[in-house]
């Protein structure tokens, strides 16, 4: 069992306007899933703040996930945050999130979804819809287990279809 950690980016959620939808969903796919969901953080759309919380749940999961942030507003900041705090890229996954999204909406290209890695924690980016987060995560979650082995020093062979 891996543990994981969410983070929801949004301002409105953070300012109690709104509230977090994608958050407990992207919770509850990833304890059926199995994992062990530590902890789970709320920050407003600020950069600074985004860097901060990745870098603190990074110390506390294998995984961390975000959702929101990650379109066209001037706000949406999450993948600069992202790269900023990892230290090595995984640009396929969210490739694998935008082509299996474009099968359901055109919509999905406009996405800038990152992931990386920051020392043994793998940090993926999701959308902030919970419907968005729900797909995207779905495409990608039977394949990170196998991943999360690899970055935390288990088997390495990447040609086998078994995890």
């Amino acid at each position: 069992m891996y543990t994981a950690a969410v983070l929801t980016v949004s301002d409105r959620s953070a300012r109690g306007e709104r509230p977090d939808e994608a958050g407990p969903l992207v919770v509850s796919l990833l304890e059926t899933a199995g994992y062990r969901v530590v902890e789970t953080a709320l920050v407003p759309d600020e950069q600074p703040d985004i860097e901060a919380a990745l870098i603190r749940l990074a110390g506390r999961a294998a995984l961390v996930v975000t959702t929101g942030g990650t379109g066209f507003s001037p706000r949406d900041v999450t993948p600069e945050a992202t790269l900023a705090v990892c230290e090595r890229l995984t640009p396929g996954i969210p490739e694998a999130m935008r082509a299996a999204s474009l099968t359901i909406t055109p919509r999905a290209m406009l996405s800038r979804a990152a992931a990386g890695i920051r020392g043994g924690t793998l940090i993926v980016n999701l959308p902030g819809s919970p419907k968005a987060a729900r797909e995207n995560l779905e495409a990608v979650l039977p394949t990170l287990e196998h991943g999360l082995k690899m970055l935390l020093g288990g088997p390495s062979d990447c040609a086998s279809t078994i995890s």
